[in-house]
């Protein structure tokens, strides 16, 4: 038996240790643990809650526009306001780009080199890669020659012996399967991913003002329109939004999604592995209607257990039985008692490490060894992320997901169960990209009908000044992160932030066992993984990665006694 330690997981937002424990070539067992440790709710409390979203869309350069909806979204739900439809639909235009590109950079930066052998590209022959990347698409940079040179500059790159964002991988390690020029073509996206990505998030500083923090506002979006006002959403920066969109529809069709395709088809093993557990929650997201009517959601709402897609269950977060937090294994205390669930309402922030301070030789698992907290719905562990909302949205009958699912098994030839599993968490997030990059131009178009017929309000005064609010109100804010359900709870006391919680994604898959000793998501998905070198364990990189892990919304950095820990001096 061996204890193998991976910390920190590198290619991910945040600090992540990960052990598992290996026997007879798999592993029998796993923890996970945040290393961090977080402190928002803190940092809100006695804040005006109209600026909470500025704070919160802070705790991560990544999942950034996603937190500060959760955040508008809840002071609305508490005061009762409603947005104008022009509102919801830049709201959905920002969400959705935000998805697809953070996808296509997950999928070609993050997880990538799991798959991809970056110096076995240098044994490729540029015109058999030519030939395989137009026999999947008609992507014009595919010349024989376009991928002579890149390999060129491939190879001047690693004969220097400096491989940056290279180094350090697995190299040759009897887990890669794709022949070199399959390595060469997706080395050649990986840097073509690396243009477009900065291009799709123009649309946040269209709308609102800048990337990675764009602006947001309880009540509507911070911006007006005004077709011929250089100051507005005017007829040019609507028509330079269209571009984007239909850019990124070419490369997510004509590049992502047939790299997916072909790198699954040589890794179709992976289908039977890092299924993990059998349940299963959206929040839901992408409203068509208006956000308090979720049955309108392109993603819909919904838990799944057991993996029984013919049931779909309602989720309630303002039900205080549903969601609750534990901390039997985290580094917190709560008065009424660890082993004591709370929903966020009730939630309480407070610290308690115990244990040797970092660097950890081995976690106390036995005890607490996680700066997450622990949540669960209905007592249930739950996996949160795009797989989830694909099997939500299946489970509830929803078309357009159905075909998108039902065709990709098809092409690969392999059965609905191979979803279960870490290949299809990576092809969940592909397909759904798909899928969100085409209701993005619906939700551009329908922006652009009700211009045309006159309706130009994005933003509503309703309920605006603490004047008008009651003494004490409770709100929550759902949505759905990259990475999964995502929903902030605030309550409000004489216009100012009485207690604020926030429950990542992350939270759900990467938190340590519950006290009934239930593992979460990762935990659970790494159990019967095959490593076949300890040393070098690229199988525990796939399945975490597949998650697409983001902590440091879930876990920030100082010691108990307020002091920085690290200090970066650049001279």
């Amino acid at each position: 038996m061996a204890r193998v330690v991976v910390d920190p997981i590198t290619r991910i937002e945040g600090h992540l240790r990960i052990e598992a424990v290996i026997e007879g070539g798999r592993i029998t067992d796993a923890y996970s643990s945040g290393t961090m440790v977080r402190g928002f709710e803190k940092i809100l409390k006695g804040r005006d809650p109209r600026d909470a979203w500025a704070f919160v869309e802070r705790a991560c350069g990544v999942c950034t526009t996603v937190h500060a909806l959760a955040s508008v979204r809840c002071v609305e739900d508490a005061l009762k306001i409603s947005v104008p439809k022009n509102a919801e639909l830049i709201r959905n235009l920002m969400f959705c780009a935000q998805m697809v590109q953070d996808h296509v950079v997950h999928f070609y930066h993050l997880h990538a080199l799991d798959w991809v052998d970056i110096v076995s590209a240098l044994k490729a022959d540029p015109a058999a890669t030519s030939t395989l990347a137009q026999s999947i698409s008609n992507w014009p940079k595919s010349s024989p020659g376009y991928f002579s040179d890149l390999q060129k500059r491939l190879k001047t790159f690693v004969d220097s012996g400096q491989l940056g964002i290279f180094a350090n991988g697995y190299w040759g390690h009897p887990a890669y399967k794709l022949p070199p020029e399959a390595n060469l073509m997706a080395v050649a996206h990986y840097l073509e991913a690396l243009e477009w990505q900065k291009e799709i998030v123009r649309i946040h500083t269209i709308f609102g003002g800048k990337n990675p923090h764009p602006n947001y506002l309880v009540g509507g979006v911070p911006c007006s329109i005004n077709l011929e006002d250089v100051n507005a959403i005017n007829t040019e920066r609507l028509n330079h939004v269209g571009k984007l969109i239909n850019d990124a529809m070419t490369f997510v069709n004509q590049v992502y999604i047939p790299d997916l395709m072909a790198i699954a088809g040589f890794y179709k093993d992976w289908g039977a592995i890092g299924g993990g557990l059998r349940n299963y929650m959206s929040y839901g997201d992408l409203p068509t209607v208006g956000y308090n009517q979720p049955d309108s959601y392109k993603f819909p709402r919904g838990a799944i257990l057991d993996r029984n897609l013919n049931e779909v269950f309602e989720v309630n977060g303002r039900d205080g039985e549903e969601i609750k937090e534990y901390i039997s294994h985290s580094w917190y205390k709560y008065q009424a008692g660890d082993e004591k669930g709370l929903h966020p309402w009730q939630g309480e922030t407070e610290f308690n490490f115990t244990g040797p301070k970092p660097p950890f030789e081995q976690l106390n698992v036995e005890g607490k060894y996680s700066w997450l907290k622990t949540p669960r719905w209905k007592d249930h562990p739950m996996e949160v992320g795009p797989l989830a909302r694909l099997l939500v949205a299946f489970g509830k009958g929803n078309t357009e997901v159905k075909d998108v699912v039902v065709d990709a098994l098809g092409r690969l030839a392999v059965p609905i169960d191979a979803l279960f599993s870490t290949l299809g968490r990576t092809a969940a997030r592909g397909l759904e990209t798909k899928l969100v990059v085409n209701w993005m131009k619906g939700f551009y178009d329908d922006l652009l009908a009700n211009i045309r017929n006159g309706q130009v309000s994005t933003f509503t005064r309703e309920k605006w000044e603490p004047s008008t609010w009651p003494a004490e109100c409770e709100g929550v804010g759902m949505t759905e992160a990259p990475r999964g359900a995502l929903a902030h709870w605030i309550r409000i006391r004489d216009g100012k932030i009485d207690n604020y919680q926030l429950v990542v994604p992350s939270t759900w898959n990467a938190s340590p066992r519950d006290g009934k000793g239930q593992r979460s998501a990762y935990e659970e998905s790494l159990l019967g993984t095959p490593v076949a070198n300890s040393e070098q364990p690229v199988e525990i990189l796939r399945t975490i990665h597949s998650f697409d892990p983001c902590l440091a919304c879930a876990v920030h950095l100082y010691d108990p006694e307020g002091q920085h820990i690290h200090r970066i001096e650049i001279n």
